[in-house]
């Protein structure tokens, strides 16, 4: 990339995946959007947890080719290999060997775990955004198992963390 600014999207459109423009409130852009907002969460949470850095930068990873499949025009072909599944599979094994909380759970015993809070909420959000986009444009079910894995590995997470 030579330039941070290229000035083709100072009248409200952007690209997709393969150069296609879209207006910025294309509901893909939202979910990207969204979806970026929650990287940036888990760069966070990454940057404070002491055993889970290189599983939660696997998922920050797996979070941008996500990024590019939703950005994929329909019709065209994403080369870019989702690990959604291996991830599932991964993320259930931790929340199977993570703490359960007796009850309700009010975010902010701490800071760590407020933040992993925080990205989970972000990561339910990007879930129902997803089904909204379902309608429009066809996303991979692992996508959606992921997302909603993801949460639940988040919250799990933030209970270990609570302590």
């Amino acid at each position: 990339m030579n330039k941070i600014y290229t000035k083709t999207g100072d009248k409200g459109t952007t690209s997709l995946r393969g150069g296609k423009r879209v207006r910025k409130d294309d509901l893909r852009i939202e979910v990207n959007g969204m979806i970026d907002l929650l990287n940036s969460h888990l760069g966070l949470v990454r940057s404070k947890v002491e055993n889970e850095k290189e599983f939660i930068l696997s998922i920050q990873k797996e979070l941008m080719i996500v990024m590019s499949h939703i950005a994929t025009p329909e019709g065209e072909t994403n080369p870019k290999e989702l690990h959604c599944k291996e991830l599932t599979l991964n993320m259930e094994e931790m929340i199977d060997t993570l703490p359960h909380p007796d009850g309700f759970v009010i975010p902010g015993e701490n800071e760590l775990s407020s933040y992993i809070h925080i990205a989970r909420s972000v990561a339910r959000r990007v879930e129902v955004l997803l089904w909204k986009l379902e309608d429009i444009h066809k996303t991979k079910e692992d996508i959606h198992i992921f997302f909603n894995r993801l949460s639940d590995y988040l919250f799990t997470l933030a209970i270990k963390y609570s302590k």
